[in-house]
């Protein structure tokens, strides 16, 4: 990335804030239409970039990109807005209601994918209560392809790095607004959809839980991907040494997640050992032992 030496204060302030830290602000997304869209391209990204509020950015403006062809436009725009997720929407013959995910770091591509909208419904057609403004969705993944498939592994994962907001250590009930539902159907289909929850009385301590589809609703098919190299993907999912946590010695964890613990103790005198006085344990002379097994013969 092309570093900018500040020429005053503002900018040096400016500068440190884009500097790598070892919390990571909330990532800006930013929504744009590509050479050509049209209505369902259009209704998609106004959709998307709400349910980003407050950390996105929308486009009015048509732009030529082209990410799989070039990426100098999306640098610059990242390095413009500090942003380092983009939407592009695009709508051609060849790909009908295309949208594209990408992935910024350190200023560079990192990876994306490219979906087709197969069918959609935007938020304005549902008339249901809507969630508010920067609050944390509640996520669910549906099916085995999240965690087997490569491509399904990593859309899912760019979804929550586009949508997951601020971290946060506890969460109010009350907080839990909306649900984001992502269901892999096939190899190359996958339906999103967004629910608003309903919270009724139970007459318990915690409420009754429905949920409503608030949309938007899209049915999505996986086309084009462009994932990072090795050296680049470790190098981005680099876990900073003050984050990671300290190794206590001699403790381990099994595959059930209890802790397992070893204590070192010194050597031990075996011969000093307290014992229950039992008649059986007492040790006995040669003549005692004897002495017993004749009383058994007399006795047989």
């Amino acid at each position: 990335m092309l570093k900018i030496a500040p020429k005053n204060a503002r900018t040096k302030r400016i500068l440190q804030k884009r500097e790598p830290k070892i919390e990571e602000n909330v990532k800006t997304a930013i929504f744009i239409r590509g050479n050509k869209t049209n209505q369902i391209v259009n209704e998609a990204l106004t959709d998307l970039c709400n349910l980003k509020k407050p950390y996105s950015i929308k486009f009015s403006k048509k732009n030529n990109i082209r990410p799989f062809e070039d990426e100098t436009s999306l640098e610059f725009f990242c390095q413009k807005n500090d942003a380092s997720l983009f939407v592009i929407g695009s709508h051609s013959k060849k790909k009908p209601n295309n949208l594209v995910f990408v992935r910024m770091f350190d200023g560079q591509v990192l990876d994306m994918i490219e979906v087709g909208i197969e069918k959609s419904i935007p938020i304005k057609d549902f008339k249901t209560r809507k969630c508010s403004i920067d609050v944390k969705p509640l996520f669910i993944f549906n099916g085995e392809l999240f965690e087997s498939s490569q491509i399904h592994k990593t859309f899912k994962n760019m979804l929550l790095d586009v949508y997951r907001g601020k971290t946060v250590k506890s969460i109010d009930l009350k907080g839990l607004e909306h649900v984001i539902s992502v269901t892999a159907v096939s190899d190359n289909k996958i339906y999103f959809r967004v629910y608003i929850v309903q919270m009724t009385k139970s007459g318990q301590k915690t409420p009754r839980i429905e949920l409503e589809e608030m949309g938007p609703s899209f049915n999505f098919i996986l086309k084009r991907t462009k994932f990072a190299k090795e050296e680049v993907h470790k190098q981005a999912t680099k876990v900073p040494r003050t984050l990671k946590p300290k190794k206590e010695k001699n403790v381990n964890v099994n595959e059930m997640g209890d802790v397992v613990g070893r204590i070192h103790v010194g050597k031990q005198d075996l011969s000093k050992l307290q014992t229950r006085k039992i008649k059986g344990l007492k040790r006995g002379t040669d003549d005692d032992f004897e002495k017993t097994t004749q009383d058994k013969k007399q006795k047989i």
